[in-house]
């Protein structure tokens, strides 16, 4: 806040006037350009801050990446041998069968805590439209991952819920029951392969980044 007081002694002519109005604006200007000049160091300090903190994270969730496609590999694969189960069912529907249908969904999730805070600090303000664009990117594909992953939980739920209450040696079911289970099945396994491609094209922005970024 700029604190502006009035001459203390008096005025004598309009030559005085002018030099105490000179004065006072001289010094106006003067305290402007400081508080400008705190706030731009101020702000220049909130970019750099967030800025570090977005790479380190940045860092930390490319780590993960190799780890993250292997898991959908893994189900991808859990889910092939549970298809084969009910294929092997739908041809013989009249032979019991008992072969394990067992399917279970994980997700791995990606770190976005110095991203929430960078927009609520508003410190994205302060970047330049270029880089903030390059994190806005980023973290929309982590986003549309996050999402993508839980319509794959979803559609595990669904698929595999008619099994939930078998005990170990039960029959498995048969039919029309056994179909749908299987076109449940199939369709998760579609939107695996839609996971897997959008974890895919976030490793290709993780690496464009890191590239471009060098610790």
């Amino acid at each position: 806040m700029l604190d502006v007081h009035p001459p203390t002694e008096p005025v004598h002519g309009w030559r005085d006037f002018f030099i105490h109005l000179a004065t006072i604006t001289i010094g106006l200007l003067i305290a402007l350009s400081l508080e400008r000049c705190v706030e731009w160091q101020h702000h220049r300090h909130l970019a750099h801050t967030a800025k570090v903190s977005l790479g380190k994270e940045i860092r930390g969730n490319a780590k993960e990446i190799d780890g993250a496609l292997e898991d959908v590999h893994k189900q991808v694969e859990m889910l092939k041998r549970d298809i084969a189960v009910l294929d092997r069912i739908l041809a013989d529907p009249k032979k019991p069968n008992r072969e394990n249908i067992v399917y279970k969904y994980e997700i791995r999730t990606f770190a976005d805590v110095s991203w929430r805070t960078a927009q609520s600090t508003t410190a994205l303000t302060y970047l330049t439209y270029d880089e903030a664009l390059e994190y806005s990117d980023i973290y929309d594909q982590q986003n549309d991952i996050d999402a993508a992953e839980h319509d794959a939980i979803r559609d595990a739920v669904v698929a595999v819920g008619p099994l939930q209450n078998l005990k170990a040696g039960d029959v498995n079911p048969t039919g029309e029951e056994a179909a749908r289970i299987k076109r449940n099945l199939e369709i998760l396994q579609a939107q695996l392969g839609h996971v897997q491609s959008l974890i895919e094209e976030l490793d290709r922005e993780y690496k464009t980044f890191l590239a471009a970024h060098h610790e």
